[in-house]
């Protein structure tokens, strides 16, 4: 053995020592931040299941023999319209998400496939479209909806949301569109396919850009606030977030209720994490990649 390979022989123990310790302090920080991230969340939960003073007294305590109450919950469920803000939320992302799905990969096949001139003045109109705060046209907005009484409707919430959504939703979507291989559309044309056709065999091949686009789209319309309280405030068309603040009060607030609402607002966002969190992850590094 050379001088020379003795060398590398004594560097490589070394090199695997350093790579190991950065790998190591990259895990204690992921690990840090995920505790950061989820304590929060914890405490909420955890506090739910304790009456007012469990909850001021040791809000960082599990939940022991004399401070576990379901009363929250059953408060939730029998003070107030919560089911009913439940539902209207249900019915507003569900929506939302359909049309800006449906609308957002139509007009991104269409900015992708045929090449015209105004293509990629529309495509910057997206991309403004993306950069710019929808809650910035709130007056207008607020003047449309009054003129086509839909005022205090849902769905006037679901144009909104569906209009605050497509930009981002065209931008990935034409990513996607861009990596179906030209051979296979070009294919399916010369068999007799139509352009629906034609789309509809593309469609498989862009399924986590789909999965992304449903996700990125109902995290924001349901935890949102602020255009729930502008266009559905009535009693009847309240959201979940809107309705949670039935149980804070002036003088006196339920923190149990308060608490448990807040938990089980965010159980359909945890569900759709678990069943989307693959193609989720899958979609947005890819579609932002390309």
């Amino acid at each position: 053995m050379t001088t020379l390979e003795r060398s590398i022989v004594r560097r490589r123990p070394v090199a695997q020592r350093g790579d190991r310790a950065s790998a190591l302090l990259v895990h204690g920080l992921l690990i840090i931040f995920a505790i950061i991230a989820i304590a929060p969340i914890l405490i909420v939960v955890l506090n739910s299941f304790k009456g007012t003073m469990g909850i001021f007294n040791a809000p960082f305590a599990l939940p022991a023999a004399d401070t576990f109450t379901l009363k929250g919950y059953s408060d939730v469920l029998t003070d107030g319209n919560f089911l009913l803000n439940y539902r209207n939320s249900i019915l507003v992302t569900v929506s939302t998400i359909a049309l800006t799905v449906v609308l957002g990969t139509g007009a991104a096949w269409a900015l992708v496939e045929y090449k015209v001139r105004i293509s990629p003045i529309v495509t910057g109109f997206f991309i403004v479209g993306i950069m710019l705060p929808i809650r910035l046209g709130t007056v207008p907005l607020l003047k449309t909806m009054i003129s086509w009484h839909l005022i205090d409707t849902l769905l006037a919430l679901v144009l909104v949301y569906t209009a605050m959504q497509i930009p981002l939703a065209v931008a990935l979507m034409m990513t996607y569109f861009r990596s179906v291989p030209t051979e296979l559309k070009e294919a399916a044309r010369m068999d007799g396919a139509g352009e629906f056709r034609t789309l509809g065999i593309a469609l498989p091949l862009v399924r986590p850009g789909i999965a992304a686009v449903a996700s990125i789209t109902m995290l924001p319309v349901w935890n949102d606030l602020w255009f729930p309280l502008i266009f559905a405030p009535s009693e009847q068309n309240q959201t979940v977030t809107l309705g949670v603040q039935q149980f804070v009060g002036q003088f006196q607030s339920n923190y149990p209720a308060l608490l448990a609402a807040l938990t089980l607002g965010a159980v359909p966002l945890i569900v759709l994490f678990i069943v989307l969190s693959r193609q989720f992850i899958q979609g947005l590094s890819a579609g932002y990649g390309k």
